[in-house]
């Protein structure tokens, strides 16, 4: 297991963390700034941060700075109430792999949806099984234009809270069963994310990490489960304030031979995005050397 108390080489900063600086919304430019100044070599931005400060000055800033992505967030919402809804999640799906690709990320990440309106709080049905058909035939669809752009795709498994409306592939075994099914030969065009967040619960959790093995495992996200969590989307805690051994899970995927970064997710409303950034940046990589 690498040794992290020494240094923050291996930190990557995804940008929701920061998406807010004393309860402003900062933009992308300012956070790549933010990170920079720290030494912090890696991020995982939004889609609506890039698109906010636009493709071509991210992409620029990117290079200019020798920026690395540990992953681009996000594509996947897959299901739809009929085959014009699907199309349109494709041709947004196939953007966003555009976008990975012009930014040199190392995977795009899949949030892969759930039940069609849930989200909106008006679900269409109530078929979670038809949910799940959509997404593997998305990700398959999407699977054969990722691999002529060379962009990997992870698919995030999310807790089963949301199930309903944001993921409706809630473990990492599920995951790994639809990249089993779609990408049986294991070519690193499919894997997953591990999202401690989502999974540290999980009992399957290290036999289906040991499953997954090197080709399989793309990204690593970290944070922290607060008791008691005020809000289930938006009150993460920073790495060391909760109850997940994120040692120990993380020992558990280095062992699979996963040597990328340690990528910092945190959502906040209450705590993290009402501090300055800078603080907030300062003490990812405190917590990085001392809590994962």
């Amino acid at each position: 297991m690498r040794n992290f108390s020494e240094n923050h080489e291996w930190l990557s900063i995804n940008t929701a963390t920061v998406r807010k600086s004393l309860g402003v919304d900062l933009p992308l430019p300012k956070i790549i700034e933010a990170c920079v100044e720290r030494g912090i070599v890696a991020i995982s931005p939004w889609r609506d941060q890039v698109a906010a400060a636009g493709l071509p000055v991210i992409s620029k800033l990117v290079k200019n700075h020798g920026l690395k992505l540990s992953g681009y967030c996000r594509g996947g919402m897959f299901p739809a109430a009929d085959a014009a809804g699907m199309e349109a999640a494709y041709l947004d799906n196939r953007k966003a792999v555009d976008e990975a690709c012009e930014l040199n990320a190392a995977c795009l990440v899949l949030v892969v949806g759930g039940l069609p309106g849930a989200l909106a709080g008006r679900a269409v049905h109530k078929d979670i099984a038809l949910s799940r058909a959509q997404v593997t035939d998305g990700i398959a669809q999407l699977l054969e234009y990722a691999k002529t752009c060379g962009m990997p795709l992870a698919i995030e498994p999310l807790h089963p809270m949301y199930a309903a409306d944001r993921a409706c592939i809630n473990t990492l075994e599920h995951a790994l069963d639809v990249c089993d099914a779609l990408d049986p030969d294991q070519t690193g065009a499919l894997g997953v994310a591990v999202d401690m967040y989502h999974v540290w619960w999980d009992p399957k959790l290290q036999s289906q990490i040991q499953r997954a093995g090197q080709k399989r495992l793309l990204a690593f996200h970290v944070c922290d489960w607060l008791t008691p969590t005020t809000d289930l989307l938006n009150d993460r805690g920073m790495m060391g304030d909760g109850v997940i051994d994120i040692p120990k899970i993380r020992g558990w995927v280095e062992a699979e031979g996963f040597s990328g970064f340690s990528e910092v997710e945190i959502f906040s409303t209450g705590n993290w995005w009402q501090r300055d950034h800078k603080e907030v940046l300062d003490t990812c990589i405190a917590r990085h050397q001392t809590a994962v």
